[in-house]
């Protein structure tokens, strides 16, 4: 079904808006393929846009609807099997499409800079960051040997990360997801790129760090005339920040128009599901289902959170600083409770030590000084069988999906190896119980037999979630539970954990950096920066009337708000 089929914009409507003159990149009837069994899978179905210097074009959508595949066509970067079947992408008049290999190494870096998703992936691991800079430059011929390293010094200033000198000098692995977002950003713009393509520049970052990241490549923008294709799976960031969007649906573009239109009137109706999908802080607590066997009657509403569960007191975790002597301080004098049936939420910036109290909750690591409590006993004292009966009790969902689950193993035998490891159970029985977590979770039964890599994201956190509840725990520590999921499956696996809290009476500690998806989750918040505890209350309260300066500063730092504001 065509964009004006539906009665949305047709996609090249409003292609050429902005500016006058012609645009920078000029995208027609882009079509992509990949090799698949029998032939070929067209995954890009003719796509269209423009993009103007000194402009920042958004193309949203959910995974696999096309636009990360959209923007590695247009920096020649496509995935091994795939290709550019038909269409034209023109990069200042010049045909990008069929370019000889050599020839784009004199296109890619010097005319268009490629900001990737993943810094983690991306950066050497093993190369300081201010030579992974330089590089650039040096393979340009803009500069060479010490020149090189101050320029990237310089670079890494100008994208905003502090005691750049210093930085330079550092392995990825010694800096927070921010500050290697910022690495990339110099690193893509060393050799002053026309375009910058930035493909999920800040999906993984905290809401204050992506707003300082966005801020930069806006102010890039305006100051040097760099054009911005920003390829995010978040519409208000898309909202925020860039003056047009085009929208991707199934690998066809189907709607383009101004950001406001498309936040306040989207004409498609993928992109008002889109919209109803995210989360915002006007959002309601979600409710559970009652779930009612054929011929009973309504089950009685569930409990609202009872006595304590998990107690923690005066908690300290220092960590010493290797080569140099010292400690730093991870947490510091942190204290809550948990208690049965509620859902905590613990949320701060990148570092804040909200995710090392929660390491410290499940007794992944030792305190320093301090105790947690479960059920009235100190857990840090517990050892042999106490402390594998406390293990049982409580479980971890990752934040990846992708990475926490063996690429190796077949889900039925991912979601039984808890029980296995606490010898529950027999072969069969262990089978029939990863089943009844399937359906728990909505999977249908034939995923047993099938593989990490044959699931979707979402699907995967799914049995993520199942594994976690093979051995009945009473508190679920969710670890960024739904980061890394675009805004569509992100609300089901929400909805999903709702509802598996009242059918099980679980316990949660949610931790998140997205104030909007605690609103809709959590029954109390609390506010970590800087290892400490700043502010905690119900929810509702915290969000309407945030005591801590802090706590302000992220509540405004959410995306789709300026949006807003400036609708109004």
């Amino acid at each position: 079904m065509s964009a004006r089929d539906t009665g949305a914009a047709s996609p090249t409507d409003g292609a050429t808006g902005g500016e006058g003159g012609a645009p920078l990149l000029r995208v027609r009837d882009l079509r992509v393929s990949y090799a698949a069994r029998g032939g070929r899978r067209e995954v890009v179905h003719g796509a269209s846009f423009d993009v103007r210097a000194g402009e920042v074009v958004a193309v949203v959508g959910e995974s696999g609807s096309g636009k990360s595949t959209t923007a590695h066509a247009v920096v020649g970067l496509l995935a091994a099997g795939g290709s550019v079947d038909a269409g034209s992408v023109l990069l200042e008049g010049e045909e990008l499409v069929g370019l000889p290999e050599r020839a784009w190494r004199a296109v890619r870096g010097a005319r268009v800079g490629l900001v990737p998703q993943d810094p983690t992936l991306s950066l050497n691991p093993v190369q300081r960051v201010g030579e992974q800079v330089a590089e650039a430059l040096v393979v340009h011929g803009l500069a060479k040997g010490a020149a090189a390293r101050a320029r990237a010094v310089e670079l890494l200033t100008a994208a905003g990360l502090p005691d750049a000198a210093v930085r330079a000098r550092q392995f990825p692995g010694e800096l927070s997801g921010g500050m290697r977002q910022r690495v990339l950003i110099a690193a893509a713009l060393a050799a002053g790129p026309r375009l910058l393509v930035a493909d999920e520049p800040t999906s993984a970052l905290d809401v204050t760090v992506q707003r300082q990241v966005l801020d930069h490549l806006e102010l890039l923008t305006r100051q040097a005339g760099t054009a911005v294709l920003l390829i995010t799976h978040d519409l208000a960031v898309a909202a925020d920040r860039a003056s047009r969007v085009v929208v991707m649906s199934q690998g066809e573009v189907v709607e383009v128009g101004s950001a406001q239109q498309v936040l306040t009137d989207p004409r498609h109706p993928y992109t008002r599901s889109l919209l109803a999908a995210a989360p915002s802080l006007s959002s309601a607590r979600l409710s559970a289902r009652p779930r009612t066997p054929a011929g009973a009657s309504a089950a009685p509403p569930q409990p609202r959170p009872g006595e304590p569960l998990v107690e923690v007191r005066s908690l300290v975790k220092e960590f010493a600083l290797p080569g140099r002597g010292g400690v730093q301080r991870a947490v510091s004098d942190v204290s809550f409770t948990v208690a049965r049936g509620e859902t905590l939420a613990l949320v701060g910036e990148s570092g804040s030590g909200k995710t090392t109290t929660a390491r410290l909750v499940l007794g992944l690591e030792r305190p320093t000084s301090g105790e947690v409590r479960f059920e009235g006993r100190e857990t840090s004292r517990l050892r042999g069988a106490a402390w594998r009966a406390l293990r049982r009790r409580a479980q971890l969902v990752y934040q990846n999906p992708y990475a926490s689950l063996d690429p190796r193993v077949p889900v039925g035998e991912t979601i039984a190896e808890p029980l296995r490891a606490f010898g529950v159970g027999d072969r069969a029985s262990r089978r029939r119980r990863a089943a009844e977590l399937l359906d728990d979770v909505r999977l249908p039964a034939d995923v047993l037999t099938r593989k990490p890599a044959e699931l979707s994201g979402g699907q995967r956190q799914r049995v993520a979630v199942a594994r976690a509840l093979a051995l009945e725990p009473d508190l679920v520590v969710c670890d960024e539970p739904v980061s890394a999921l675009d805004v569509s499956v992100q609300a089901q696996i929400l909805e999903l954990l709702v509802q598996l809290q009242a059918d099980h009476g679980l316990s949660y500690l949610f931790i998140s950096h997205d104030l909007a998806v605690v609103r809709q989750v959590s029954d109390r918040v609390g506010v970590v920066r800087r290892g400490e505890l700043v502010e905690i209350g119900a929810t509702a309260e915290v969000f309407a009337h945030p005591q801590h300066p802090y706590t302000l500063e992220l509540l405004r730092a959410i995306p789709g708000r300026r949006a807003l504001e400036d609708v109004r």
